[in-house]
């Protein structure tokens, strides 16, 4: 049975390394000493949630010490009488990073720490907090509805020098950009929609009837789009024009079919 040896120190609640035996004791053995020598420290100026919070991380694996204080000037008071910090763990709980007074505190903590990693642990899974808390330079933000065991990797991954990002967050983005209708579009600065349509058409060497029948417009209408690319792209003919747009947009430049270039344009 495991057995956790506390010692109060003024408001710091400091958990040794648990040791524990079981069968994967050599694989956990080297991930501990991977971690092991200095310590992760805490901040939540919450006294219950502090100490739960700690205990659990240690019973988890977290693989260090853990040094729980309210805020980061108590720590500050009596830190030559504890290990050296290997991380930051700051727990904000519900408030939002978004408002000005956490986003200058996260800000301060990282500057003051830097280059030690910095991780929050929050209630909200919003993504607007997610890229705040990035911006101000932390190295991971930790939802509180994930599970101990994802925390301590959270944890360790900032420490090894890789940031996490809840996977909820990389979701939410794809959908708001679904939902957003913003689809990548590398010639949409230049042309409208249509002549990226009879762009692309040109650029697999189609003649003008089959990009009328296929975009259900008139021939003199595809030759009208035709001319307005030209001008645009300052070219005399069909030919310079998919050679011009290879040139500046590389990427599409397997669209253009291998059966010959484009013809030159019949006015």
């Amino acid at each position: 049975m495991n057995s956790v040896a506390l010692s109060y120190n003024n408001t710091a609640l400091r958990l040794p390394v648990l040791s524990v035996s079981s069968p994967d004791e050599s694989t956990n053995g080297a991930r501990d000493n991977t971690v092991a020598g200095s310590a992760l420290l805490l901040l939540d100026n919450r006294t219950l949630d502090r100490e739960c919070l700690a205990e659990c991380l240690v019973l988890h694996g977290l693989g260090s010490e853990v040094l729980a204080f309210g805020s980061v000037s108590e720590w500050r008071s009596n830190k030559d009488l504890h290990p050296p910090v290997a991380a930051i763990l700051l727990n904000i709980g519900g408030r939002k990073v978004t408002d000005p007074s956490n986003t200058s505190e996260i800000t301060d903590l990282v500057t003051e720490f830097g280059p030690t990693p910095v991780v929050v642990l929050s209630d909200l899974d919003e993504l607007a907090q997610i890229l705040k808390a990035l911006e101000c330079g932390v190295r991971g933000y930790i939802p509180s509805s994930i599970g101990f065991d994802i925390c301590v990797q959270a944890v360790n991954l900032a420490r090894a020098g890789g940031t996490f990002v809840p996977a909820s967050s990389i979701l939410s983005t794809r959908q708001i950009t679904v939902a957003a209708g913003e689809v990548s579009r590398p010639l949409g600065g230049m042309f409208t929609q249509r002549q990226e349509e009879v762009i692309h058409a040109l650029r697999r060497g189609k003649a003008n009837k089959i990009i009328a029948y296929e975009l259900n417009l008139r021939e003199s209408t595809v030759k009208v789009h035709i001319r307005n690319i030209m001008k645009k792209l300052k070219a005399t003919n069909r030919t310079e024009v998919a050679y011009k747009l290879s040139d500046m947009f590389p990427v599409e430049v397997g669209e253009l079919e291998k059966s010959g270039l484009p013809q030159q344009l019949s006015s």
